[in-house]
């Protein structure tokens, strides 16, 4: 039994000291933090029946089972995602600050890049989190997904071109992403509707997530003018029981909006050129379990 525990100390000891890194893998496969934690659990059940004398490199492997389980579990969120009701948005995450302060990663888990590696194939998608984010070599790679390193360079280069092509056009700076959305905050409180639109591009798409169990919008609904009216309409009928409030959210400044105190929606902007082009809001309650606390992302 002693044999036992000295043999899990180590063991337990590298699961955990690569756990934030392992979850956020996960996360940015899945787009969801109870299946990327479910993932975690998986990744330990197998960890802990490795002979870690055969292992070189402990971190490189750990990515590698959490890479393989979260590929499985992707393609099961696949078929729920086809059977969800309304859109589907990726869950948000109460990120500290030190997550906006590491620029690539705060951009790679934003709610606009996540939707953005929404588009690609499971395999696409593993391959480019873990060159693009993690800077994993081709050959760690194609051990994790299964490919030759010869498959797995022209999969990264396929990825690149195809989020390069879908990202947010011009680089945004965490003061100016702030600054919309103070402004956005102030002419949403108060109704003005010109303000609105001023802020969105003509062509800005509103995205609501109420996953059947709360009401929100259930096609995507797009134009300044229809986007600008449906907010101000609804933040008129919650009046003064609404409250909206600054937090950060997946690296990136969001908004929270509270009714009679308890939290109701998270609302992410996606900006091009200074304009709003994308909002997202997320009220399904099952997906809002992680704006309690906040949540550790590293690479």
């Amino acid at each position: 039994m002693s044999q036992d525990r000295t043999a899990a100390g180590p063991a337990t000891a590298s699961f955990l000291a690569h756990r934030n890194l392992l979850f956020t893998v996960a996360y940015e496969m899945l787009g969801s933090a109870a299946d990327a934690e479910d993932v975690l659990q998986e990744t330990w059940l197998r960890w802990a029946e490795v002979d870690l004398d055969t292992v070189r490199d402990r971190r490189a492997y750990l990515v590698r089972i959490t890479t393989r389980q979260a590929l499985t579990r992707l393609r099961t969120l696949g078929r729920r995602k086809e059977s969800y009701v309304g859109p589907w948005l990726p869950e948000p995450l109460l990120t500290s600050p030190d997550v906006a302060e590491d620029v690539e990663l705060a951009d790679s888990v934003s709610m606009a890049m996540m939707l953005v590696l929404e588009t690609l194939t499971p395999t696409e998608r593993a391959v480019f989190v873990l060159r693009e984010v993690f800077d994993l070599g081709y050959d760690e790679i194609a051990d994790a997904v299964g490919r030759s390193p010869a498959a797995v360079r022209q999969i990264a280069h396929r990825a690149r071109e195809h989020v390069a092509a879908r990202r947010p056009r011009g680089v945004v700076t965490p003061a100016e992403t702030r600054d919309a959305l103070d402004a956005f905050r102030r002419a949403v409180e108060t109704g003005d509707l010109q303000g609105l639109l001023d802020l969105l591009a003509p062509d800005v798409v509103l995205v609501g997530d109420g996953g059947g169990v709360k009401q929100a919008v259930l096609r995507p609904v797009v134009g300044a003018d229809k986007v600008a009216r449906l907010l101000t309409a609804g933040l008129n009928r919650v009046g003064a029981s609404a409250s909206v409030e600054p937090a950060e959210v997946n690296g990136c400044p969001a908004l929270v909006l509270r009714l009679d105190g308890e939290l109701d929606s998270v609302v992410a902007l996606r900006i091009d050129d200074g304009l709003v082009t994308g909002l997202y809001a997320v009220r399904n309650p099952e997906k809002l379990s992680h704006m309690q606390r906040e949540t550790v992302l590293s690479r």
